[in-house]
């Protein structure tokens, strides 16, 4: 007879995530993943099948959770810049206040990956795909509102946003935030 679990899944693989984004997946051992959790790793493995099972349902919830950022903030009351600054800023801030400056997971995951691994490619690809939608469908309203330069390609403006939002997260490891409002400033010229 199977014992029955006392552990709830998504707090393990909230967890787990922290794990996985300050070491990278790599370098995250499964006695790591067993400590972290505070679960044996008999039963991480029951559970999850295997590391890279766990680490698939971690960036699932990363991306769950970054697409509600985005749609939470772009849904915000207020014209498109300041919705798109706000969001920016409230990323660099979140960074550079950490103990440990890990970044953007997908982003490290993209870096750590690279082209090795079709899966994990299109999965960050789908991640940066739900901001992207987001971003696009404000700048359309922005369109319609008037507070967005008509000139402005809601996709191609959305993706060089995107471009940003991955520097930001990469530089924000590093620089402290007077620097990176001045990008996010600077980035915000394209609305």
């Amino acid at each position: 007879m199977a014992r029955p679990r006392n552990f709830e899944p998504d707090t393990v693989i909230d967890l787990a995530m922290q794990a996985f984004w300050t070491h990278g997946y790599a370098n995250t051992s499964p006695a790591q993943l067993a400590e972290c959790t505070g679960i044996g790793k008999g039963s991480l493995y029951n559970t999850f099948g295997s590391k890279r099972e766990l680490f698939d349902r971690v960036l699932q919830r990363y991306d769950r959770m970054g697409t509600e950022l985005v749609t939470e903030f772009m849904s915000r009351p207020g014209d498109t810049r300041e919705c798109v600054r706000t969001y920016l800023r409230y990323i660099v801030d979140t960074d550079a206040a950490q103990p440990v400056r890990r970044g953007c997971l997908a982003v490290n995951t993209a870096t750590e990956f690279a082209a090795e691994d079709a899966d994990i490619t299109r999965a960050v690809q789908a991640m940066q795909e739900h901001i992207v939608a987001a971003l696009t469908a404000r700048i359309d309203q922005g369109h319609r509102d008037g507070d967005v330069d008509r000139a402005a390609d809601p996709r191609a403006t959305a993706e060089f946003l995107m471009n940003t939002i991955v520097g930001l997260r990469v530089m924000a490891k590093t620089y402290d935030t007077p620097e990176l409002h001045r990008i996010i400033d600077t980035a915000l010229n394209a609305l």
